[in-house]
């Protein structure tokens, strides 16, 4: 299993421009902004119940590949692990990273519904990719809301109003 701990940029305000993940459990979808403008919005999984998956805004304080799964002592990599193949672990609730993230997948099935015990499940290829882009740093916004992303995202200071005027949206 590849661990990352560095952070790469400063933990102060958002700043357009900054990397950011929105989560919205009312749509069960992810948002990712970056360069001031919104890259990608995929469905997710999120708690079975609203209370699993905590709101507020955190940040990515661990990424790894293949993570173990400590639950039910399941190695990484092996097909039967819940977290697929990719872990983004955040700090909600003053954990380090490593309760509450956005992972894979042994459940593709899973994506779009209400069935975790409280992390936000991808598609494994989407998490991969995601992966790749969201630093060590990241702010994530999880909340349950009838606004829009890129409204929410105008909201934190991910996008400015400006630049999203005439944008296409995902």
């Amino acid at each position: 299993m590849l661990l990352t701990m560095s952070v790469i940029f400063p933990l102060g305000d958002t700043i357009v421009g900054d990397p950011y993940i929105i989560v919205n459990k009312k749509t069960n979808q992810v948002a990712f902004i970056q360069q001031g403008r919104i890259e990608k919005v995929l469905p997710v999984a999120t708690g079975k119940s609203n209370e699993l998956t905590p709101e507020g805004t955190f940040t990515i304080v661990v990424k790894a590949v293949n993570p173990y799964y400590r639950k039910k002592n399941i190695a990484g990599g092996d097909k039967q692990n819940p977290l697929g193949t990719r872990w983004i672990g955040f700090d909600a609730e003053d954990t380090d990273g490593r309760i509450y993230g956005l992972h894979g997948t042994n459940k593709p099935s899973s994506i779009g519904k209400y069935v975790t015990a409280g992390c936000v499940r991808l598609h494994n290829e989407e998490i991969e990719k995601l992966f790749e882009e969201v630093p060590i740093g990241t702010k994530v916004l999880i909340t349950t809301s009838p606004e829009s992303f890129e409204t929410l995202a105008i909201k934190v200071g991910a996008l400015s109003k400006q630049k999203t005027e005439g944008a296409v949206l995902h």
